[in-house]
């Protein structure tokens, strides 16, 4: 199994990282991809990229959630280290209208430049979207944002989303703790999805699934989100693995 989405490079995870991957390993998680998510996140996530050489890869952009006034600058910088390291993908990029809309347009502009990146790069790119649906598909109709393929990841729309979604791009969705709540759209939706457009994935530390719902998150639980997903398709968990580990590899690469 591959984690697609995990930042086990954050603070949460300073007391007790090696064991972290060791249970991750334990467990059947092979591999992980660790986004970041600004420039103050850059050097713990390329610390913990060194400490685990051939399980770990790293992704480069800005997250919404980063976006302010500055962003031109933060975009000239992430670019800079996105052109001087070796990245899998864009990521993760995005709109965020949860908590903050005052810089909505510059969230926006941020996402159009980097996915023209991620084109230029022959990259893919790993998509936030957070209440903000409507205006990413809005943006993607738009002409202002090259066409790429990527992944929405922590996926957690509706079965008529994934459909819209298809008309627009080459996408795969990332699944994970959420799809272990009681949801019966979610479920509808990841059978819209299917088997040959899942990857797994945990965001830890957060989204932790059941039972370790509000408690810190991490790659060893993975196997709980494939079981899930299992259940949900009338398949095996070795099937979901081997088709979410080939999802991962066609996406952003064998390694």
């Amino acid at each position: 199994m591959i984690d697609t989405h995990t930042h086990i490079y954050l603070e949460e995870f300073d007391d007790d990282r090696d064991e972290v991957v060791r249970h991750a390993r334990e467990a059947g998680v092979e591999r992980v991809i660790l986004p970041n998510v600004d420039l103050t996140t850059v050097t713990s996530m390329q610390a913990t990229h060194n400490l685990y050489p051939g399980y770990c890869r790293m992704a480069m952009g800005l997250h919404p959630t980063s976006v302010e006034a500055d962003y031109r600058e933060q975009l000239d910088r992430t670019r800079a280290l996105l052109l001087a390291g070796d990245y899998c993908a864009v990521g993760e990029i995005g709109l965020d209208l949860y908590w903050d809309k005052s810089f909505a347009r510059e969230q926006e502009e941020a996402f159009a430049v980097q996915t023209g990146w991620a084109v230029e790069l022959d990259l893919p790119v790993i998509i936030h979207c957070r209440e903000a649906f409507a205006e990413m598909v809005s943006l993607l109709q738009s002409g202002r944002v090259p066409s790429f393929r990527g992944v929405f990841h922590s996926f957690t729309g509706t079965a008529d989303e994934v459909r819209t979604l298809r008309t627009l791009g080459d996408y795969y969705f990332g699944i994970n703790g959420i799809v272990t709540f009681k949801n019966a759209h979610l479920e509808e939706m990841v059978r819209e999805v299917g088997i040959d457009r899942l990857l797994l994935e945990t965001d830890a530390p957060y989204l932790a699934p059941v039972p370790y719902r509000g408690k810190r998150n991490e790659p060893s639980y993975l196997p709980r989100m494939a079981q899930r997903i299992a259940d949900i398709l009338g398949v095996t968990v070795a099937e979901v693995e081997a088709a979410t580990t080939a999802n991962a590899f066609r996406l952003f690469g064998e390694w």
